[in-house]
């Protein structure tokens, strides 16, 4: 018998689709899983025919559970490297052109909360709770507060990593952690269909673009988009989406 691979990776046409399998740990991250998260996203921008990423848990108890305390070595770390495993899974997700959506398909606690807030887009199945609980094992969120912070108010982040309680998909949603509760099912089909009829090009320049002005002052932001729409205006899917515009017909994208 094969041993059971901690990540799974499945490519459907323009999406891949990456999969937390190690449901007797709440799909709990492994050096594994860490690895080849990092390695696929860090793949993904040479990919052209890629349009969007999936991120989820394998079954509906957990997308992801955050460290696994079980090994007894989840913060334990080799203090003369200057960059860490599950930081530089969060560098990469920065860095990636191609849309991240997690689908939170059960409880995202601790470093799983990491996972769900570096996705670019998150649906949530009806059932799914999100928390930070590391204070009750005697540690504290230091990591993921890097991509917690931008989507959180502040108060609601303070209650959440100071007293490890947990919050619902519908809190989750009235406060723009996630984007839909997926009540019919459908929701994540929805949006890849959606995300594959628009420009691959403007997909991935524009997400370069959204996440380079994000640390920006306005000036700096007016002064780099500047640069970036006339960029946009040079590619071949600007060409084509405005031709079909004026021709009243469905673009035909290259990509390009």
């Amino acid at each position: 018998m094969e041993p059971q691979q901690d990540l799974l990776q499945q490519r459907d046409g323009a999406v891949l689709r990456l999969t937390i399998n190690r449901p007797e740990r709440r799909n709990a991250m492994s050096a594994a899983v860490i690895e080849g998260l990092t390695q696929a996203l860090a793949n993904a921008n040479g990919d052209r025919e890629l349009r969007a990423i999936v991120l989820q848990g394998v079954g509906d108890a957990a997308f992801c559970s955050g460290a696994d305390l079980q090994t007894g070595k989840s913060f334990q770390f080799d203090c003369s490297q200057p960059q860490l495993g599950f930081a530089n899974l969060l560098r990469a997700a920065r860095a990636c052109h191609v849309p991240l959506i997690a689908y939170v398909n059960g409880a995202c606690m601790a470093g799983g909360m990491g996972l769900l807030a570096m996705c670019d887009l998150a649906i949530a199945a009806p059932h799914a709770r999100f928390g930070l609980p590391e204070v009750r094992v005697g540690v504290f969120p230091a990591q993921v507060l890097a991509v917690l912070q931008p989507l959180l108010p502040p108060r609601v982040l303070n209650d959440l990593c100071l007293t490890g309680r947990s919050i619902d998909a519908e809190r989750a949603l009235a406060l723009d952690l996630i984007n839909e509760i997926d009540h019919d099912g459908q929701a994540l089909e929805r949006l890849l269909g959606e995300l594959q009829a628009v420009s691959g090009t403007a997909l991935r320049r524009g997400l370069y673009t959204l996440k380079h002005t994000q640390s920006m002052t306005f000036d700096q932001a007016m002064a780099f988009t500047e640069s970036q729409i006339a960029l946009f205006a040079q590619t071949e899917d600007a060409r084509e989406g405005q031709a079909a515009f004026r021709e009243k017909r469905a673009p035909v994208w290259t990509g390009r």
